[in-house]
């Protein structure tokens, strides 16, 4: 399925596709080695599945390594930050609500004046089975 999502490079050695629902977004995101995601927060809750390479996490100061298959959950207002380590990373975040911020204006006002359509710029919803 992602293979027909288009990537967007959203920062220097960072693709995302992003795929849009309703109340929830997924966003996957390969990564180059060595890349660093500051810590931050969001209001948004996260699941992020590693799918390929590893990564070092900090969660709240404390350090962890994921790896391919490991699932880690965010809450709401948990400080994250991401190094990728010696490969290039390959993860899927999703997040609830959708985070505005990483849709394009156009996007974001179709989804709210006519709802559920294909949309550009690596966003894509799709209506379930």
């Amino acid at each position: 399925m992602w293979n027909g999502v288009p990537a967007e490079r959203i920062a220097n050695g960072i693709d995302r596709q992003m795929i849009v629902g309703e109340k929830l977004m997924m966003c996957r995101l390969t990564l180059q080695p060595h890349v660093d995601t500051p810590v931050h927060s969001h209001p948004h809750e996260q699941m992020t599945i590693i799918e390929r390479g590893r990564v070092r996490f900090i969660i709240d100061d404390t350090a962890r390594i994921a790896e391919a298959g490991d699932v880690l959950h965010f809450p709401s207002n948990v400080r994250h930050g991401a190094t990728m380590l010696e490969e290039e990373v390959v993860l899927i975040d999703i997040f609830t609500p959708i985070r505005d911020e990483f849709l394009p204006a156009a996007t974001e006002r179709q989804r709210r004046e006519v709802g559920p359509a294909t949309t550009e710029r690596g966003t894509r919803e799709v209506e379930s089975a």
